[in-house]
């Protein structure tokens, strides 16, 4: 008898999901999925990123755009196939074994701990805009509280919390895209006489530092989309996800041309590329230099709540993952408990206090704690999402030599999409490994393999029937 057995008995329709409470509507994972694609790495790291490629990061947010609207397909198909929460490290587990199970559920998690430090980061530096005077690691901690309290209450909470900050996300950048190109069309602002669509080339062309420069952007333009996946995560708590889900994939493409491709490119014809500097908002520079009073402050509020937004995704996610590797018996059975709320309460507890490096590395490092944090999330998520396209190759094959059914939402193109992304992916995790300041993130990652490594052989020694591949469990889902 298996593990997953012995937890959930021998009726297929019980999962791990059981004891969830399914209290996010269409509404909010809607949101949730639009979200999860406006995050910092656009309203922050895009001011660092620009210095370095230019006009032509426009292109390459266009490019890593396309390649995660083939991850978000491939890992659609899977979760109509089978939607569960804690999605990844199920077909990881599913697909290629439980290691790669137990070695991607705890990866993924490293990356919302790593990338709710980053937001608590972003969220004291913005708040330094209007109170300098406030240590930057203060505001961390006080962020980190009110959220943590948040995430305990309900999904119910967290769903319409979320639902409101994307909310705030969504109008800001449809305002700040509408007014550029009013700037740009009719002249007014003090920006009115420089803004041009000559600007994306006429200071040193559209690759001014080079091809080569602005591909190592994209190690910082895949930060930027981490959370775009978070959608899977939701599916063990969505009322109907054979409806919801596929309309929130399906509409990534328009929301990564909208809020990424155009906001960009306006704000790039709005203000010359040379004006942005790494650790300041585009966005916010970009409203100073137009000159509507009040009106960087106003984004400079947006884009906390974008922060905000994502911490708020992270203790979420965490919370979830925990409880499913408590499940397989791959984490502490106290993860598996929830409160009466029906949140894995203990879970989410011990992510926050891990976030809580974060509030450290503010105090130590403050104007490096930043870099730090992205680099090993990118590196994380990289790992999270080859691990996504492998299962699919390999899902996709067993469909084809008709061992597992079909899923209702198959991915355009067959495997053929994941190889192209995979082969990017690889790519990316090059260009890291030839940056020395964040090639660091790969020492991390070896670190972190080489303790998950140890932690498998303890598991092996304790319960040798952890290695034993299992059946899948299915849940009913509403048509």
């Amino acid at each position: 008898m298996t593990s997953a057995q012995v937890d959930t008995g021998s009726d297929p329709e019980k999962t791990s999901e059981e004891g969830y409470e399914r209290g996010l509507g269409s509404r909010q994972v809607q949101m949730i999925a639009i979200g999860g694609a406006i995050g910092v790495g656009l309203f922050l790291g895009a001011g660092a990123n620009i210095a370095k490629a230019g006009p032509s990061l426009i292109l390459m947010y266009a490019l890593a755009g396309v390649i995660v609207f083939f991850i978000m397909r491939a890992l659609g198909e899977l979760l109509l196939y089978r939607p569960v929460s804690g999605s990844f490290a199920e077909y990881s587990r599913e697909f290629l074994g439980p290691f790669f199970g137990y070695f991607t559920g705890w990866t993924y998690w490293l990356m919302w701990v790593v990338t709710g430090m980053a937001e608590l980061t972003a969220a004291a530096i913005y708040v330094n805009y209007w109170f300098p005077h406030i240590p930057q690691w203060v505001t961390a901690l006080t962020f980190l509280v009110v959220l943590f309290g948040v995430n305990l209450i309900s999904v119910k909470v967290f769903g319409e919390l979320e639902f409101w900050f994307s909310m705030v996300k969504v109008t800001a950048l449809i305002g700040m895209i509408v007014i550029g190109l009013g700037v740009l069309t009719f002249g007014f602002s003090s920006a009115g006489d420089t803004a041009a669509v000559s600007n994306l080339w006429a200071f040193d062309g559209f690759f001014p530092k080079g091809v080569g420069s602005s591909l190592m952007t994209l190690q910082g333009v895949m930060f930027a989309y981490l959370a775009v996946e978070l959608v899977g995560v939701t599916a063990g708590e969505s009322e109907n996800p054979e409806k919801t889900l596929p309309k929130a994939i399906n509409t990534l493409p328009w929301r990564i041309a909208l809020f990424y491709v155009g906001a960009l490119t306006v704000i790039l014809c709005v203000v010359k590329w040379t004006e942005f500097a790494p650790g300041v908002s585009p966005f916010v520079e970009a409203f100073a230099k137009i000159g509507i009073p009040a009106g960087a402050g106003i984004v400079n509020f947006v884009v906390l709540t974008a922060a905000l937004s994502s911490c708020n995704s992270g203790m979420y996610s965490t919370g979830r993952m925990l409880r499913n590797l408590a499940e397989r018996r791959e984490a502490p059975a106290v993860f598996r408990k929830l409160s009466s709320t029906k949140a894995p309460a203990f879970g989410v507890t011990v992510s926050v206090l891990f976030m809580g490096i974060g509030v450290v590395l503010n105090y130590v490092v403050p104007e490096k704690a930043f870099g730090y944090v992205t680099s090993v999330a990118t590196a994380a998520g990289i790992w999270t999402w080859l691990m996504i396209l492998v299962s699919h190759v390999l899902y996709r094959r067993a469909v084809d030599a008709g061992r597992l059914p079909a899923s209702s939402f198959p991915a355009p193109g067959g495997s053929v999409c994941s190889y192209i992304a995979i082969v990017f992916l690889l790519f990316v995790t090059c260009l890291i490994a030839y940056d020395a300041d964040a090639r660091i993130c790969l020492y991390v990652m070896a670190g972190w393999a080489a303790a998950l490594g140890i932690g498998w052989a303890v598991l092996k020694s304790r319960n040798p029937g952890i290695t034993d591949r299992q059946d899948p469990e299915f849940e009913k889902v509403a048509g």
